[in-house]
């Protein structure tokens, strides 16, 4: 789905994790990772423990250049993936933080 379609659906209640992390990534895709930011925040308020969430999270953070709290959203994120045995999100964490604090 595009950006419009899935702001429409939020515009209309359809509020939930999936559709901010949804917009999240279309949003990123677009170079829009400041708004990108507000959706991801959004979603983790549905679920806090939501791996893929913190990952792009620390993402669009480094993007935004704003490396202090990407670097802290990796290390939660890492230690949530690995508290669920998501070891695949964990190890792709590990990879971004190492690179963001050379």
């Amino acid at each position: 789905m595009d950006i419009n379609s899935l702001q429409t659906m939020l515009n209309n209640g359809q509020d939930s994790l999936i559709l901010r992390f949804g917009l999240a990534q279309a949003l990123l895709k677009q170079n829009a990772a400041t708004q990108a930011i507000e959706h991801l925040l959004r979603a983790l308020e549905f679920d806090a423990e939501y791996s893929a969430a913190y990952k792009l999270l620390g993402k669009a953070y480094a993007l935004t250049e704003q490396n202090k709290l990407a670097i802290q959203t990796y290390e939660k994120g890492i230690s949530i993936a690995q508290s669920k045995g998501d070891i695949q999100a964990a190890k792709e964490m590990t990879v971004f933080l190492k690179r963001l604090q050379k």
